[in-house]
């Protein structure tokens, strides 16, 4: 039987759908890695067009390992424009990250990442039964950092020295995390954003 925390389901919203990971988004995602060269920035992970293929056969063979819950972040018109996944999945003890996550530069700004966090927020914390969700980002990527904390997630720690990169240079993460009895503050901050009225 498999487990609630590796179901990737659709999740839907008027501004976003994260749909579960598929080889047929493959050129949709493709473009948006050269949307801008957004491959390029050296404090992300975002693969090359050339090698979308072979980075979402890699996603989905660990999807089917039971390491990581992916999705394709698409706009409501069914266009994917970037990626989000869970992982680091800890159901013993109700944790997991959101992470592996990124956009093309033309929706950067836009409802779609504060809603995409909503739906994967919502779903962990309210569907999973999460007592934290984790975030993690280079240190040097300040606009992520940035991102991270408008959501109201609260930094844990930085890990030095945590990864050597393709370039052979270090990376030092920075860890935050909500925690379960936060998550009600941050989902009326996400409405808030986004104009809704949560009914709270």
């Amino acid at each position: 039987m498999t487990s609630p925390m590796l179901e990737v389901p659709l999740l839907v919203a008027a501004e976003v759908r994260l749909e579960p990971l598929d080889r047929r988004h493959v050129p949709d995602l493709a473009a948006a890695s050269a949307d801008g060269d957004v491959w390029r920035k050296w404090t992300t992970s975002v693969p090359s067009p050339d090698r979308m293929a072979d980075d979402v056969e890699r996603t989905l063979s660990a999807q089917a390992a039971g390491t990581v819950v992916p999705w394709a972040t698409c706009l409501p018109d069914g266009r994917a424009v970037g990626r989000t996944t869970y992982l680091n999945l800890d159901e013993a003890n109700r944790r997991l990250e959101i992470g592996s996550t990124w956009l093309a530069p033309s929706v950067q700004g836009t409802a779609v990442n504060s809603a995409a966090k909503l739906l994967q927020l919502t779903r962990a914390f309210d569907d999973l039964g999460c007592i934290a969700v984790e975030f993690r980002t280079h240190w040097h990527n300040r606009q992520s950092r940035a991102a991270i904390e408008r959501l109201g997630a609260k930094q844990d720690g930085v890990l030095r020295n945590h990864r050597i990169l393709p370039d052979g240079s270090y990376r030092d993460t920075v860890v935050y995390s909500v925690v379960a009895s936060e998550w009600p503050a941050v989902r009326r901050g996400l409405e808030a954003r986004l104009g809704r009225d949560g009914g709270r």
